[in-house]
C-alpha cells in the first residue's frame, strides 16, 4: 500500500488533489446538513443576509475557489502551500457545486425539483476525481514497466469507448445513465442499446418513420417511470432533502351575473 501511495499519489503530485477531493466531499455533506437544519428551524444556524439580501453560499464558494485555484497554480504540486490551497479550493468547489442548479437556472431552485441537479453534478465530479486518484491516468508516474504502460493504456481506451457509449445514451434521453456511465463501465452500454425515450434527439431523428418503435418507446418509458420514480425520489429526498411543493394556483373568479 505504501509503495502504491508513493508511486501513484505522492510521486506524480496528486496529494493536493486528494486533499481537494476530501475537502470537496466533506464540505458538500456539511453544507447539506446545515441547510436542512436551517430549513427545519433547528440548531444555531441561520441564513446570511446583508441589507435584506440573502447571501447564497455560492458567493463565498466562488471567492474560495478563485483564491485556492490561483494559490495552487502559484505554489506548484508539492509542499505545505499546495496542500493548503488545495483544501481551500475543495471547500470553495463544494460550496459552488452545491448550488450548481441555482447557477444553471439563474433562480433560487435549491429546494425545488430542479435543485436535484446539484447533487448529481457533485456525485459525478467526485467520482471522476476519484478515478484520477486511483492511478488510472499514467501522467507523472516514473519508471513504469512495459506491462504497466499497456495496462494503463488499455484502461484509457476502455474509458474512451465507455464515454462514447455515454454520449449515445445521452442522445437517447437517458441523462442519468449517461452521467453515471462515464464512471461505471457497462451502465452507459445499457442506455446506448435500449430504446430511446420519447422526445429525445435519437427518437426524433430515427423514430420519425417508425410508429411501432415510437409506441414501444412510450410504453417502456411509462413502465420505467412508474416503477422507479418512487424509489429514486425517496433516495434523492434522503440525500438532498424533499423539494418544496409549488404554490397552489390562485382561485379563479366565476363570471359575474
Amino acid at each position: 500500500m505504501g509503495h502504491w501511495w508513493v508511486r501513484n499519489i505522492v510521486e506524480p503530485g496528486k496529494q493536493p488533489l486528494l486533499l481537494a477531493l476530501a475537502a470537496f466531499v466533506l464540505t458538500f455533506l456539511l453544507t447539506r446538513v446545515v441547510t436542512r437544519m436551517i430549513r427545519a428551524g433547528k440548531g444555531p444556524f441561520g441564513n446570511v443576509t446583508a441589507g435584506g439580501t440573502h447571501i447564497h453560499h455560492v458567493v463565498p464558494g466562488v471567492v474560495l475557489t478563485v483564491l485556492g485555484g490561483f494559490g495552487a497554480v502559484a505554489s506548484g504540486r508539492h509542499g505545505f502551500g499546495s496542500g493548503t490551497f488545495a483544501v481551500v479550493f475543495g471547500v470553495g468547489a463544494g460550496l459552488v457545486l452545491d448550488e450548481f442548479a441555482l447557477i444553471l437556472h439563474l433562480d433560487d431552485v435549491y429546494w425545488t425539483e430542479a435543485g436535484r441537479q446539484s447533487v448529481e453534478v457533485v456525485v459525478v465530479t467526485a467520482a471522476l476525481v476519484g478515478l484520477v486518484l486511483a492511478g488510472f491516468l499514467p501522467f507523472g508516474v516514473n519508471d513504469m514497466t512495459g506491462q504497466e504502460l499497456r495496462d494503463r493504456g488499455g484502461v484509457i481506451v476502455s474509458v474512451a469507448v465507455n464515454f462514447a457509449f455515454s454520449l449515445l445514451a445521452l442522445s437517447k434521453g437517458k441523462a442519468r445513465l449517461a452521467l453515471f456511465g462515464v464512471i461505471v463501465p457497462l451502465i452507459a452500454l445499457v442506455g446506448a442499446v435500449r430504446l430511446a425515450r420519447p422526445g429525445s434527439f435519437w427518437a426524433t431523428r430515427f423514430y420519425r418513420r417508425r410508429p411501432r418503435a415510437r409506441a414501444r418507446a412510450r410504453l417502456r418509458a411509462y413502465r420505467h417511470d412508474r416503477r422507479w420514480n418512487g424509489p429514486r425520489r425517496r433516495l434523492q429526498d434522503w440525500i438532498a432533502g424533499a423539494p418544496t411543493p409549488p404554490d397552489p394556483p390562485p382561485p379563479t373568479l366565476g363570471p359575474r351575473r
